[in-house]
Parts: C-alpha cells; structure tokens; sequence
C-alpha cells in the first residue's frame, strides 16, 4: 500500500490542468503578512483575490494594527468580511503619521475601495482668478487645475456664486474679464466700459499704473482686507469731492455701493471670521449627509451638500473625518475648519492639513458663540438636506416598482438606459444615451455618439439608431462580458464609488450601485425604432438579456397618450396620470434635451470653426498672426505666398503650406 507521501504528488498532478488550488484568504494570511508589516506610521492596502484594493488605511503603526485584524473574534461584520476577503497586503512607510493620512486620503480617492467611507459628487469647486501672465490682468472664472499663473481665491459653492461675484467685482475694481485675444484686437472701448464695468486698458483708457492700482484693491479685497480697501475708497472720495471733481467722487461712491452689495447678498456674514470651512454631519437611516460651508473674506460663499459612501455601522464622526481627509486631498485648507462632531483624530487631521497649506490651519469643535451657531446652522442644513433625500429616494423607489409591473420585469430596475438622436437633415448628427438609476438620473453614465459614419444615410433615423446601439452594446461586452440577469448587480466601473455593501439586503440609493448592464432599453420611438433596435441586439447575441421598449408619442404627439410597444408585439397605454407615466415622459424628455443639447453644441462649434485651424503647423500663435495681418480666414485664402511671407512668425515653407491648402484644386 503505497504511502501518502507517494501518492499526493500523483493526484496533483492529475488535477493540475483542471483544477487551481484556492488562493488562501483570512486571518492566518493577514497574519504572515506580519513579520513585514512597518513599526512605524504608514499605509497598509487589504487586496482580494481578483486584485481589487478592499481597504487602505493608515496607523502611527502600521505592525499593530495589522494585528489586530489577526482575529475575527469581537470585529463588527464590516471589517470580519473584509478580513475574510483579504488575500494579500500591501504597505507604505511614511515619516509622520499626518503624512501617512495625507497618503492614505489621496489613495482612497484614486483608488475607491469598497469598505472606506468614500467622497462621492468629487466636482472640482469654482474660483475667481486675477491672473499675473499679462500686463493687464484678467478677472475670471476657472475650474479645474491651476496651471495658469495667477491668484486664485474660492473655493465658490456653485458657478451662479462666483458669476455674481464678479458681476459685481467689476463694478467695485473695473477689471478686464475679456480674453486675452479680444483684448488684443480692440480699437475701441467695449460696452462693459461704457457701462462702467471696465477701466478700458485695452485701449489706453486708464493708465497701466493705476490699472495696476485697481487690481491690487481687488486682491486686498478677496484676501479679506476688505476693510482697508473701503476706507481707502473712503478717502479717495472724500478727496475727490473736495477738489470739486464730483464725477470721480461719484465714480468711488459706485465702487463702494458694489462693495456694499457684495458683501450684503451673501446670507450669513459672521463678525471676526474670515477665513474658515464649517463642515456638519447628520446620519439617520444608515445614510450620512455632510453640508460644508466657505467663508472666504467675512464672507458666505456658499455651501454644498455631500453624501459620502459609508457602511451604516461606521460612527457619524468617523465618517466626518474620513470625508474631511479626502476633501482636502486636491484643494487648498482655510486657515480655519469648524466642526460639529470632536474627531479623535482632529490633532492628527490638524497637522496634516497645517503641513499640505504651508501654514496653521486650525481645525476645531466650538461650544460657544459665533463658531457654535455657524456649526448649528451648518446641521440644521445637513438634517434637512438628509431628510428631503430619504423621501425622494422612496418615492423613487415606489416609481421604479411601478415601471417594473409596468413593463413586465423580473424586478426593480436599477439602470434604465433610454435613446434618442438629433440632426438637421441628417448633418451634425448625434445619438444620446441617459441612464436612470434609484437616486435619479445619473449624469456621469450619459453618453453621446457622433454619426459620422459613410454607411449611415444622412437623414436615417433608423440607421443612426443602429449604429448608436452596435456601437454601446459591443464596448459593453468587450468591457464587462455578456453578464447573465442574475449578476447584473454588480456595479459598472464608476467615476463615484463602488457596490455598495448591503449587509442587511435593503434598498440601495445611490448612484454608485447601478450596473454595468442595463434592466431596460427605452427607445424614443415606435414600432419601425423597435424594429432596428431588436435588429442590433440579435445581431450581437443579446436580445433575450435585455429588455426594450419603444415609446412613441400619441394622436397629434399629445403627452399624456403614449403608445409602449414590445418585441412580443404588445402595444399598450397607461393611465393618463399615473405616476409611472409621468416617470416616462421625464426620462424621455431628458434623453430629447441631452440628444438636442450634443447636436447644437457639435453645430456651433462646426458653425465657428476656422479654416485655418485644418492647416498643419497652424497653431494659436500663427493663426492670431495671420487673422490680425488680413483681417479674417477668407482674406487670408486670397493672399499670395509673398504676402503671406510678410506675417511674424510665417517662413517660406509655410506660407506655402497655406497658400496650397486654399488653392489646391483636384486634377
């Protein structure tokens, strides 16, 4: 009889080619990962069988913590799941422990593991900004990376904020807010100077020196020396009436007036704050909403609600100092951040964001005065906000279980895909897609696809329907397979957050859980649409996976009288005001908007497109030469190559270029 020995490595080597071992996953792998694991600060990452990073946390040290998760026993069922799924580890050392929380916020954000509490709705913040690279600086609007050389001052909680804001820092400070080409190309004063909200130094109506002076005042001002710059104003006045100059004293009384109305249509204005963020956080239903507030110069530049990501277990101030970490992984720190919860770890948060400003940043929970009731009102806002969600997300939930009685599913949609094109006898043609889910229309799943293919007719609308179709469903499946009903409830890979973690099977609300694969296609359009619809999903092997339906409008394209048809042959109608029908229409309505939208912003940009742009070698700096030269692209095509010789920066061989790109004729 042979031995065990013997025998095992036979029977491996038989199950070898069919059958792979199981990765190892759980307490004991966490804890060979021990003898490795840093004493000090650092970064761990808990990594599952396919890859994907579970949780990244950090400690002051790293070994101790790693330990503690040696062991099942006494873990809440969030972290025993993550402990159980863990397959592999990964860590960072770092030299202090609010580094190591600096690391830890940016790897989150970049990485969206499932069991961190994570920043959804991560929109980059509008600023206002005076730029430094021109002689006379430009006062604007900007979102995004600050590449430009400039002072940016925000954040703003919206666009409008900022809009009126410099609405009105025009009337204080006079500043230019047009582009640096039409600057350029000005031979008189525009109408903002006529309406006295530009200096003109486009055209040498104030002087460079004292343009200088005025955006210097506007810098003051937005610095929070608003004080200094109205009694200057002041004076400035008062002098200006005295030496009987009643036009320029009236000058300063408006500049004042504006200063006046920007700091008086700001909602709350406290006394001896300048410079602060107030964050509060309200939980309630297994949800949490964080309503942040700026105050930038004494002033309320408005507030935003967040609902962060976070398993219902976790403690409302964990998640608040979670979501404050990753906050300020791509923004600048006040100099001061309010409360409404004490963090355990507000020293540490304090340090870290002391070190990323360059400065003290003074991070605090108040008891008492002013502070105290800016955080008041902060919560009060945080708990109505929380609370209209919670009510919109049942009546969302009541209409998704109406559309599925409706339409015949075999349960509540999560992703509801619906169709639309547009064009203008047949030219600038584009298809739109939005995507419905149980928080509403999620904005960052639409699509668009521009019709520019020779095999569509110009016109065709049920070419254009096909090919919009083939061409989202075959990504689809190269990217996420041809995924059965049943596992449709796995997420598509997002911009905002990942599966959310349903301990309890309860209805999930948030946009981060909509699938990759749609519940139901609705087609705007009626039984010819269908038709080319169910065309292309046969052709792709996907008919009998997803469900679709044409809408098309009533007698007389009355709202209210909709035909649905399906690829069984039923057509039918709902009633005139149910709520499912209005539900519909909305989505239908939607798609009709984005579709529009995607056509007249594509025809606008063919409408001012410039010749000069198809040219090779022809960039911004050539193609300003050459229009401020000639005047415009059609003169520019009437010159000769001597002529086009004689423009800065334009050599021989490229006004040949040019001259051959408007005079090449076919042979």
């Amino acid at each position: 009889m042979p031995s065990p020995e013997s025998t095992e490595p036979t029977a491996t080597a038989t199950t070898a080619e069919t059958v792979q071992p199981p990765v190892a996953t759980g307490p004991n792998v966490i804890a060979s990962y021990l003898k490795n694991a840093p004493q000090g600060p650092g970064v761990y990452r808990m990594i599952n069988v396919e890859g994907d990073v579970l949780y990244v946390g950090k400690a002051r040290s790293v070994k101790k913590r790693i330990q503690s998760y040696t062991r099942i026993h006494g873990q809440s069922n969030r972290i025993a799941r993550m402990i159980l799924n863990t397959a592999t580890m990964e860590f960072v050392t770092t030299r202090t422990e609010s580094e190591a929380l600096l690391l830890e916020a940016n790897m989150i954000k970049r990485l969206r593991p499932r069991y961190n509490v994570l920043l959804r709705d991560d929109k980059s913040f509008p600023y206002i900004l005076i730029g430094k690279d021109h002689e006379a600086p430009q006062l604007l609007k900007h979102r995004g990376a600050r590449k430009r050389n400039g002072d940016y001052y925000g954040p703003f909680a919206s666009a409008g904020a900022v809009n009126r804001t410099i609405n009105t820092l025009q009337r204080a400070f006079l500043l230019r807010s047009c582009s640096d080409s039409v600057y350029e190309s000005r031979t008189r004063p525009c109408l903002l100077y006529q309406i006295k909200r530009c200096a003109g130094p486009c055209t040498g109506e104030i002087t460079p020196e004292d343009y200088a002076s005025l955006v210097d005042e506007a810098r003051a001002f937005l610095k929070g020396k608003s004080t200094t710059v109205r009694d200057k104003l002041h004076e400035m006045m008062k002098g200006a009436s005295d030496a009987m100059e009643y036009e320029q004293a009236a000058t300063y009384r408006n500049r004042l007036q504006a200063l006046s109305h920007v700091q008086s249509h700001q909602g709350i204005n406290p006394q001896g704050i300048e410079e602060a963020d107030v964050f509060a956080a309200h939980q309630d239903a297994g949800q949490v909403c964080v309503q942040v507030f700026f105050f930038r110069t004494g002033q309320n530049w408005g507030n935003r609600a967040y609902y962060p990501k976070a398993d219902k277990s976790i403690d409302v101030a964990d998640v608040l100092e979670a979501f404050i970490a990753q906050f300020y992984d791509d923004k600048p720190p006040p100099r001061m951040v309010l409360l409404s919860h004490e963090l355990s770890g507000a020293a540490i948060l304090e340090e870290a964001l002391t070190t990323k400003a360059d400065r003290k940043v003074a991070v605090s929970h108040p008891q008492r005065g002013t502070k105290k009731e800016l955080v008041d009102h902060a919560l009060s806002n945080a708990r109505e906000a929380l609370g209209r969600r919670l009510a919109d997300s049942n009546s969302q939930r009541r209409l998704l279980e109406g559309v599925r009685d409706a339409f015949g599913l075999d349960g509540v949609p999560r992703r509801i895909e619906v169709y639309d094109n547009s064009h203008i006898q047949g030219t600038n043609a584009v298809g739109g897609m939005i995507v419905a889910g149980p928080d509403g229309f999620a904005k960052n799943q639409y699509r668009k696809f521009n019709m520019d293919s020779d095999a569509i007719t110009p016109g065709d609308d049920f070419g254009m329907m096909r090919d919009m179709l083939r061409r989202r469903f075959k990504r689809l499946i190269k990217e996420h397979g041809e995924e059965a009903p049943d596992q449709r409830s796995a997420p598509a890979d997002l911009d905002h957050g990942s599966e959310e973690d349903a301990e309890d099977n309860g209805p999930i609300t948030d946009n981060s859980a909509i699938p990759a694969w749609p519940d139901l296609l609705l087609i705007d359009g009626g039984k010819g649409q269908l038709a080319s619809v169910i065309a292309v999903l046969d052709e792709l092997g996907i008919a009998d996976q997803v469900p679709v339906a044409g809408i098309a409008k009533g007698p007389d394209r009355d709202a209210g009288r909709e035909h649905f048809y399906t690829p069984d042959g039923r057509t039918f109608m709902l009633e005139a005001r149910d709520p499912v029908l209005y539900y519909v229409q909305r989505l239908r309505d939607e798609a009709h908007r984005f579709a529009i939208g995607s056509h007249r912003a594509r025809r606008s940009k063919a409408i001012v497109k410039n010749p000069l742009d198809e040219i090779e070698g022809i960039g911004p700096t050539r193609k300003r030469a050459l229009l401020q030269h000639f005047g415009s692209a059609k003169a520019v095509g009437r010159a000769g190559v001597t002529d086009l010789q004689a423009v800065d920066g334009i050599s021989a061989q490229m006004a040949q270029a040019v001259y051959d790109f408007f005079h090449d004729t076919p042979t």
